[in-house]
């Protein structure tokens, strides 16, 4: 793993959770981007190198709404950047990770992404993320 790539958070109120990061970061929301296969939409705000995705429900069945539902808004994942995601998740399942997707798919932010299951890491959800080459 390289680098933690993002913090994802789910919110509620996508334009109000823009407005509450955005002044607490000093910085505007650089994207807006729809990822229709977990029904969510996302917004991503940068400060320094550091990213923060917002993930805003947009059907009752999403995982985001799910989540919301059960522990209310707030961090939802932490992503760690990978240099090949086909290469980690092996290594991981290897190590004994429970994954959450046996392949990587499409996320938001031109990337390739997996998911570890929160019971194979202390609780927490953990987002692998490859940057897709154009």
């Amino acid at each position: 793993m390289q680098k933690i790539e993002h913090i994802g958070i789910a919110v509620k109120d996508l334009d109000a959770a823009e407005n509450l990061y955005g002044r607490l970061l000093n910085s505007k929301p650089y994207k807006r981007e729809e990822v229709v296969s977990e029904k969510v939409m996302t917004s991503f705000l940068k400060n320094g190198p550091n990213k923060i995705e917002l993930l805003h429900s947009n059907d009752s069945e999403s995982v985001i709404n799910k989540f919301i539902a059960q522990k209310g808004e707030g961090i939802h994942h932490i992503a760690f950047a990978v240099q090949d995601i086909a290469v980690e998740m092996a290594r991981l399942k290897k190590e004994g990770f429970q994954l959450l997707n046996e392949s990587p798919k499409i996320g938001a932010d031109n990337k390739l992404v997996c998911f570890i299951h929160p019971k194979s890491a202390n609780g927490v959800l953990i987002e692998l993320c490859q940057e897709i080459k154009k």
